[in-house]
């Protein structure tokens, strides 16, 4: 199912704010990207923003849950993002605080895959380079 362009328009207009925001159409949706960073998710015509350990107590007070799909004849969960609350939409300045929170979480999401993260410097402090084996040279 496609995503429709009236709430593209509308959802370019209220998040203008956060910066240059694109659409990169995929699956049966679209990615909406401020800066290249994808922060948001199209699916069904329906918002879902990237959320992380910082942003998402907000969606649980809301009674939120992750965004979810049937594929072989089981629920999947994609624990990223988030269905966005319907009560955003009549509330264009909260609904930009909730994007510029998942701005943040994909931001961080990118640096952490890009090995720049808390979560790629945690990880990279406890590993030591493996120890060079030595071969033991032939005499002939």
């Amino acid at each position: 199912m496609a995503v429709s362009e009236s709430l593209v328009a509308l959802l370019k207009e209220q998040l203008e704010p956060l910066g240059n925001i694109t659409l990169k159409r995929m699956f049966s949706g679209a990615g909406l990207y401020c800066d290249g960073v994808i922060f948001a998710l199209v699916l069904r015509d329906t918002l879902n923003f990237r959320v992380d350990d910082t942003n998402r107590a907000a969606y649980e007070a809301e009674g939120m849950e992750p965004f979810s799909y049937e594929a072989q004849g089981k629920i999947r969960q994609v624990g990223a993002y988030w269905r966005v609350p319907e009560r955003l939409y009549d509330e264009p300045d909260e609904m930009v605080e909730w994007a510029r929170a998942a701005l943040v979480a994909g931001q961080r999401a990118a640096a952490d895959k890009a090995g720049t993260g808390k979560a790629a410097k945690r990880s990279k402090a406890g590993k030591q380079a493996p120890k060079r084996r030595r071969t033991p040279t032939r005499t002939a």
